[in-house]
Formats: structure tokens, sequence, C-alpha cells
């Protein structure tokens, strides 16, 4: 490891990762295994670098996205378009755990550091390969970013809200990209974890396929289920997705929106009791859609006569699901939030002071958190080129 810098907290502490990938899928995912104490190499070819060290908005010159997604790493520039570099490569894959890799299937066997290269030098390397549609199947060569693999999967079609006459209004694109991190992000720490077990109880390591179209499918266990009874569910009117009264978001006096959870019995009655309107009871189910339309209409009434502020303190005094529906500014002093750390603030050597999201997981032995800030291109690429070829660094 680095003389300068070195995990040194985290459930895994002593695991090395060589991380090919680009953009966000692995990077993120990466990052918070990096966050969790792993040793996290990002390889790069100087030629070709991560795409998203180019992409807006810049801190004093530096991509706000990179930093975003590659804190707690270390980094190494190698030619691995080369001979040498990917000699190089190897040979760090013999001092490694896993490898993560984004390309398209095929590419990297091309280049002689597939998996089986890889496997050839280190039997037990783990070897974690994310892609948009798989290794396999007739869409697997394709290029895609996350609209197309919510798209194909099925989550995008049921993503918005209904219209008039039930009739559904087109999709909507969600604000954050699912199969990218849902799919990718978490699908790659799933993966490396899993492998990472079973190499414990078999010896072996092995290559794991990471389909972001596959790994966000989950997403749709709820509504899937519902072909149980016969009927496809419609946009906008499946229970959790704006089909319920007592489940929805509303307008508030000052202009902002406030979240209104009340799904169970014991709450809307709660709810309804506070507010005086114990005759509501009954419309938590409404029995048409234009019943559900009148009455979502009368509730929205009632959430404007208060700021979210009080509707929010109304709903922590008394346990009834009402949450603000915060902006990211806002993430920065909700007191909750601020006491779980989700926003973490890192001096970056160029940037300066760097806000970015904080680690998700907490550990009560092993605490994980943020180790320094994203590296600067090759930052470490001497030392760890010299402990791994045996080769002192240039003076």
């Amino acid at each position: 490891m680095s003389t300068t810098r070195q995990p040194v907290t985290g459930p895994l502490l002593g695991l090395r990762i060589l991380d090919l990938t680009r953009l966000l899928p692995g990077p993120l995912g990466t990052m918070l295994m990096a966050d969790m104490g792993a040793d996290v190499i990002k390889i790069e070819d100087p030629g070709a670098p991560d795409y998203v060290r180019a992409f807006p908005p810049y801190v004093n010159g530096e991509s706000a996205n990179y930093m975003a997604y590659n804190r707690s790493k270390r980094s190494v520039f190698l030619a691995y378009q080369t001979p040498e570099g990917r000699a190089q490569f190897l040979a760090l894959v013999k001092t490694a755990d896993v490898v993560v890799e984004q390309f398209r299937p095929g590419h990297l066997d091309l280049l002689g550091m597939g998996y089986e290269a890889a496997r050839a030098v280190n039997p037990r390397i783990i070897y974690v390969s994310v892609t948009g549609y798989g290794q396999t199947g007739p869409y697997a060569h394709l290029a895609g970013h996350d609209l197309n693999y919510i798209a194909l999967a099925g989550v995008l079609g049921l993503t918005g809200e209904s219209g008039t006459g039930g009739e559904p209004h087109p999709p909507v694109v969600p604000g954050v990209q699912l199969a990218d991190i849902a799919g990718g992000s978490y699908g790659c720490v799933m993966a490396t974890l899993a492998a990472i077990y079973a190499r414990e109880r078999t010896g072996e390591g092995q290559h794991v396929d990471v389909s972001m179209t596959d790994a966000v499918m989950p997403l749709l266990s709820v509504a899937y289920a519902s072909f149980a009874g016969g009927q496809p569910p419609v946009r906008g009117a499946m229970p959790l997705s704006g089909g319920l009264p007592n489940y929805g978001v509303y307008l508030c006096r000052d202009g902002r929106y406030a979240a209104l959870g009340t799904l169970e019995p014991k709450f809307w009655q709660k709810f309804c009791t506070l507010i005086g309107k114990p005759d509501w009871l009954a419309f938590s189910q409404p029995a048409s859609a234009t019943q559900l339309t009148d009455f979502k209409a009368r509730l929205q009434t009632v959430f404007l006569e208060r700021n979210c502020d009080e509707w929010t303190r109304f709903g922590l005094e008394n346990d009834i699901l009402i949450t603000p529906v915060n902006t990211l500014a806002d993430l920065e002093t909700d007191p909750h939030l601020t006491a779980r750390q989700m926003v973490v603030t890192q001096t970056h050597p160029v940037a300066g002071p760097f806000r970015s999201i904080g680690v998700p997981l907490k550990f009560s032995g092993t605490p994980a958190r943020p180790a320094w800030p994203a590296p600067a291109p090759g930052e470490d690429t001497d030392d760890i080129l010299a402990q791994t070829l045996g080769n002192p660094p240039p003076a």
C-alpha cells in the first residue's frame, strides 16, 4: 500500500480491488467499498482516462462528478494497450482480490486482460464485469445508458402519473439514475461481497456477470406481483404510485411539498382525527378514478392551510408519517441527515472544500468513512508499481 495513503478502518480492510471502471456505475460501487476500507486502485490508460474527469461542473478546474465517485481511492496510470502496460496490470492482479471492469463483453479479452488471463496468474481472483445488458444474450454487445436499461426492464413504463379518465401520461424520466446506481453500483458491491464469501468456502475465485438491466428488475417486485390477480398495473394508479390519496405528495402553503405516507389504517385514522376530518376514514380506498381525483383535491386543500415546516412538525409530534420533500440544498441542513452524516465535506488539494454524499452503511465495530479526496490522475503510479514490480520510484 501507499506509504502516504492507506485505509485504516472499515469492514473491508485488507481487501485490494483493481478498478478499471469509468463514468458512474462502477466507480460509485468501488468507492462505496473504498469507504468501507478496501484498497481500491483506480487504473486508467493515460491516453484515454475516465471520461468523467472532463464532465462539468468544475470546481477550480476539477470535475465535481469525478470527485463525487472516486474518493478514498488511489490512482495508477497504465498504458494497458501496450505489452508493458498489460504485464504491469497482470502483476497487479497477482496482488489483488478483485478486478472490477465496465467494458463491453470481450473487449478486455482481446487485450489479454480478461478473466481467463487474470485467473491464469491468480486463481483466487474475483472478476466483476458490470455492463448494461450482461455478458450473454442478443443485446450483450449493444451500447446503452440508464434510460435504455430502465425502459427495457419495465421500470420506466410504470413511472409517471395517471391522466384524465384514467389514461396515463407519458412515462417520466426519473430524477436519478436507477439502473446505473441501484443496478450497477449496488450490484457491483453485492456481487463482490457474495463472491468473496464463496471464495472463503471454496478457495476459488470466479467471474461475476452484473447486468444493470437484470439488476434493476427487482425494483419491479411489488408491481410484477400484481399479475397474480390477472390485471397488469397501470402507470400512476398503483397503490404505492399514486393510486391512494393517503400515500402521496401535496403542495403546502409556502410552495414546498410534503409527503404523506399514512398507508396503514392506524396512521390514516390518527391523521383524520387530528385534522378534524373523522368522516374521511373511508376515503383511503377510493371506489373509482373520479373519487380518487375528487378526494385528492379535498386533501390538497387541507395541506394548503399550513407551511411545509408546520406539516413536518405536525408529523414528527404525532408520528404520522409526514416528511418534507427536500431539495438538494435542504439535505445539508436537515437535522436527521446531518445527524447521520449523510453529507460530508473533504478538502481537495485543488478544488478546496468539497461536499458529497456520505457513507450509507454504519458499522458498530469497523466504522466506514471517506478516507481522502479523489486522487489526481496517476497520483499513485510510481509508488504502487514500485511495490508491485520491486523497482524504486524515480527520485
